[in-house]
């Protein structure tokens, strides 16, 4: 099964370096669920050091870090205990134990075409109703930027409170962009009075707004 932006995100329960989780417990919050392709790996473990540090900005946006690999639940405490003791940085959120693949089934985390054994980097954010509302992949050889991760989440919450879209390369705190019109009389009122709708427009498709 492959997943998609709009859909429901699938519940399952699954042993983690936590305990047990279920996915639909995480309801109210933000989710980042992403999978790695194995534990004792170098670039997984600079993922997951830079996810640990940046822990704290995302609980900051009401989000839970999940993550996930094919690999036994005694592999990632053995892992998560390693890379404390290499770096000193603790692992604070859980690790899916998958050795059987359910939740990579559920979620269409292994490119069978890159390797049938592992997943590839696979990220999922799902909002507080659990409606995934974006997919990175990236491949087995190349990790993740974190910040990128963190823009893109910022970017959906700023989306749903503001009722905006971003342009290309938005940061938070930029200008971000309202949709474009649906009627003449809109596209009449951009043209013809932007300042009173507090819009910076260069024409009326394509417009900008300030947020608070």
């Amino acid at each position: 099964m492959n997943v998609s932006i709009g859909m429901k995100a699938p519940d399952f329960t699954a042993m983690t370096t936590f305990g047990p989780i279920k996915m639909s417990d995480n309801k109210g919050h933000w989710v980042i669920l992403f999978s790695h392709p194995g534990d004792f790996t170098p670039v997984c473990t600079t993922e997951f050091v830079e996810f640990a540090k940046a822990n704290d900005k995302f609980e900051a946006l009401n989000t839970k870090l999940i993550g996930l690999s094919i690999d036994s639940n005694p592999s990632h405490l053995a892992w998560v205990n390693q890379i404390y003791l290499l770096t000193g940085v603790q692992i604070p959120f859980p690790v899916i134990a998958d050795r059987m693949a359910e939740v990579a089934g559920l979620y269409g985390m292994i490119a069978p075409d890159a390797s049938k054994q592992e997943t590839v980097r696979n990220v999922y954010f799902i909002d507080p109703q659990q409606i995934i509302r974006a997919i990175l992949i990236y491949p087995l050889t190349n990790g993740r930027n974190i910040y990128e991760i963190l823009r893109l989440l910022t970017a959906l919450q700023t989306t749903d409170k503001n009722k905006v879209v971003t342009p290309a390369n938005w940061q938070p705190s930029s200008p971000a962009m309202i949709p474009p019109p649906q009627t003449y009389n809109q596209m009449l009122e951009r043209i013809n009075e932007p300042a009173k709708m507090e819009l910076n427009c260069m024409d009326w498709f394509w417009c900008y707004k300030d947020l608070p």
